[in-house]
C-alpha cells in the first residue's frame, strides 16, 4: 500500500503512458491504413487483433529485459560504425516501414488513376481470410520493432517493472478507444491518409538513422505531422464550406 501511495509512482506511471501513448501514436496510423483495405465487417477485429499483439509484444519484452538491453551490445563492426542486435531489427524495421508507407502512397495516388474507383488496395485476387492474416502479420511485424523503442524508452525513464507493465496495459487501453474513429476519420479523407503515410516515411527514416546512431526527435516529426494536419483540417473545412454553398 505504501507503493501505491506514494506520489512520485503516480507521477512515473502518469508521465510513462503519456510517453507510451505518443509513441504509440504512428503504430495505430500504420494498423488504420492496414485495416482500411479489408471488409467493413473484420475491421474491428483486426485492429483488436493488431493492438493485442502490441501490447503483448510489449510485455514480453519488458519480461525479458536483460536480453533486451543486451541487445544494444555491438555484434560487428562496418567501416567503424558498431551494429548491434537493436540496430539491426531498427534498420529493417525502418526499411519494412518506407517500403509499406510508399506501396500504400502507390496504390492510393497511381494505382486508383490508372486503374479507376473500383480499384480494391491491390487485394485482388486474393482471399479474405489470406488478405487479413497477411495484415496481421504485417502488423505484428512493425509492432515488434515500435515495441523494443518503446520498451527501450520506459527502461530509460523508471526502474520498477510493475510501472512500466501498467504504464504499457493503460497506453494500449487508449489507442484501442481511439483506433476506430482514427481509423475511420482517414478512410473519408484521401488526402489526410497520404499525409499519413508520409509521414509513417519519416518515421521509417527516422529508425534508419537511428540504426547508425543518428539521434532524430521525434518531437520534430511530431510537430511536423500536425502542422500539416492542422493546415490539411483547413482545407477539409473549406471544402465543406464551398459544397454546402453549391448544394443551397
Amino acid at each position: 500500500m505504501e507503493f501505491l501511495l506514494d506520489p512520485n509512482v503516480w507521477m512515473a506511471f502518469a508521465m510513462l503512458t503519456a510517453l507510451e501513448i505518443v509513441l504509440g501514436v504512428d503504430n495505430i496510423i500504420f494498423i488504420s491504413i492496414l485495416v482500411s483495405r479489408l471488409p467493413a465487417d473484420v475491421r474491428d477485429r483486426a485492429r483488436r487483433l493488431g493492438l493485442g499483439f502490441a501490447m503483448v509484444s510489449r510485455l514480453a519484452l519488458l519480461a525479458s529485459l536483460s536480453w533486451v538491453m543486451g541487445l544494444k551490445d555491438a555484434l560487428f563492426a562496418v567501416f567503424g560504425q558498431d551494429i548491434s542486435g537493436r540496430d539491426l531489427i531498427l534498420f529493417g524495421g525502418g526499411l519494412f516501414l518506407l517500403y509499406k508507407a510508399s506501396h500504400e502512397i502507390f496504390i492510393e495516388v497511381e494505382a486508383k488513376e490508372e486503374q479507376g474507383p473500383q480499384m480494391d488496395s491491390g487485394t485482388s485476387g486474393r482471399t479474405g481470410a489470406a488478405l487479413f492474416w497477411s495484415i496481421i502479420a504485417q502488423i505484428a511485424v512493425i509492432d515488434i520493432v515500435f515495441s523494443l523503442d518503446s520498451v527501450i524508452t520506459a527502461v530509460g525513464m523508471v526502474d520498477e517493472l510493475s510501472i512500466m507493465i501498467a504504464a504499457v496495459v493503460a497506453s494500449v487501453g487508449v489507442m484501442m478507444f481511439a483506433a476506430r474513429p482514427i481509423g475511420e476519420f482517414v478512410q473519408r479523407h484521401p488526402s489526410v491518409k497520404v499525409l499519413a503515410l508520409a509521414f509513417l516515411n519519416m518515421v521509417g527514416l527516422a529508425l534508419i538513422a537511428e540504426a547508425f546512431d543518428v539521434h532524430m526527435p521525434k518531437g520534430y516529426i511530431y510537430s511536423a505531422m500536425v502542422f500539416s494536419l492542422a493546415v490539411e483540417f483547413l482545407n477539409i473545412r473549406a471544402r465543406s464550406k464551398r459544397l454546402q454553398k453549391a448544394a443551397s
